[in-house]
């Protein structure tokens, strides 16, 4: 059973989505305040935290930034409607996705769910990891090891979030290929592509930075305008044909 932390400072709502988290089979600890969640989240052993941007004393946001200097653990933003701003800064501090509020609890546990499946290899279990293990893909200076869900750049380990860590992956599976944005939120965060949705762009920046250009400063995923994003083989081996 996964263990989630909620923290939304909405007592009446805390309540109706343990209740309904539990009947999909979540084990739901409940905090109503900022500063209760980061020593909460700490001290418990979560497999995902869903995280409230409004909150008394230190915000959501707040909350995110400290989390993310010491942990990768998945967080799906609680957001006002049509608060973008909290949303892309959110998801720049490395949030793995929002849910706009007032919400359906089927869709906040159907998001729950396809965030815990893209980081469920993480866990893997002995037999899985021996019996089928899956070749390391490596473009340029780049290896990332599906396995152990491990990455480096240039024979660094780079810490990724999920969401970034898959779309290195889909990256990866294609050098050279250009990925359409479509397709990426199809197969990363398992929904359709919006015009208006900056989820992907994001993410993607925050990956870009975190892998860094190649030695002569080019970028290693490229944007390929109207169309989604490429990851570009090394230039010496693009010239080499």
């Amino acid at each position: 059973m996964d263990r989630v932390l909620l923290v939304d400072d909405d007592h009446g709502l805390c309540d109706l989505l343990a209740e309904y988290l539990g009947t999909e089979g979540f084990d739901v600890a409940v905090v109503h305040d900022g500063e209760s969640a980061v020593p909460k989240a700490s001290g418990g052993d979560f497999s995902l935290i869903v995280l409230d941007v409004m909150l008394p004393g230190k915000g959501g946001l707040d909350i995110l930034r400290e989390l993310r200097r010491t942990s990768g653990i998945p967080v799906l933003m609680l957001t006002a409607r049509g608060d973008d701003v909290d949303r892309i800064v959110g998801l720049e501090l490395g949030a793995d996705d929002y849910l706009p509020k007032p919400f359906n609890p089927r869709e906040l546990s159907a998001r729950m769910r396809a965030i815990l499946r893209r980081g469920r290899p993480a866990a893997a279990d002995a037999d899985e990891a021996q019996g089928s293990h899956e070749a390391a893909l490596t473009v340029g200076g780049l290896r990332l090891d599906p396995s152990a869900r491990f990455v480096s750049v240039d024979g660094r380990r780079t810490d990724l979030t999920t969401m970034e860590y898959d779309l290195l992956e889909a990256l990866m599976q294609e050098p050279g290929t250009t990925c359409s944005r479509e397709r990426l939120m199809q197969q990363v965060f398992k929904r359709p592509f919006t015009p208006f949705d900056r989820s992907l762009d994001v993410h993607i920046s925050n990956l870009r930075h975190k892998i860094g250009p190649y030695p002569d400063g080019s970028d290693r995923i490229k944007t390929v305008r109207g169309v989604g994003y490429i990851l570009a083989f090394p230039p010496e081996e693009a010239k080499g044909g």
